[in-house]
């Protein structure tokens, strides 16, 4: 990742929950699974970037502009918090890259004639199903 691009640890807020679904007595025990929030706006992001973030449509992100991660996949915490920031970094790697600007494009003259035939020869097609009028 580009150094720029880099989370300090004191701008994502790591809380420790407990994790939902099976895993028996472990589960209503152990807090491991983790809740990371990072808000976009308070951070130290380039513009271009925190502006890009801010403009996905991820459910991630709150209306308030706050990234939401909870990580619940392995029973350690350590793993988890590892797993949330690899998310977070992820997210924020997949808003620095710019889209592609796209440059608009005519169809070929054989093209345009292939679907004019196709056309045609579907209403033929349909003009016989018509009554025969003697």
């Amino acid at each position: 990742m580009h150094p720029d691009l880099r989370v300090p640890p004191e701008q994502v807020q790591i809380t420790a929950t407990r994790a939902q679904g099976a895993g028996g007595q472990n589960v209503n025990k152990v807090a491991n699974a983790v809740h990371l929030r990072f808000d976009i706006a308070a951070s130290s992001l380039p513009e271009r970037v925190r502006e890009r973030l801010l403009k996905l449509g991820d459910q991630r992100i709150s209306k308030d502009g706050v990234v939401i991660i909870k990580a619940q996949e392995f029973r350690s915490l350590e793993q988890n918090r590892a797993q949330a920031m690899r998310r977070l970094h992820e997210l924020i790697a997949s808003a620095a890259v710019l889209p592609k600007k796209r440059r608009p494009t005519r169809p070929t003259r054989t093209s345009v004639a292939k679907r004019l035939e196709s056309k045609t020869r579907r209403g033929m097609i349909k003009t016989g199903r018509g009554k025969i009028v003697a």
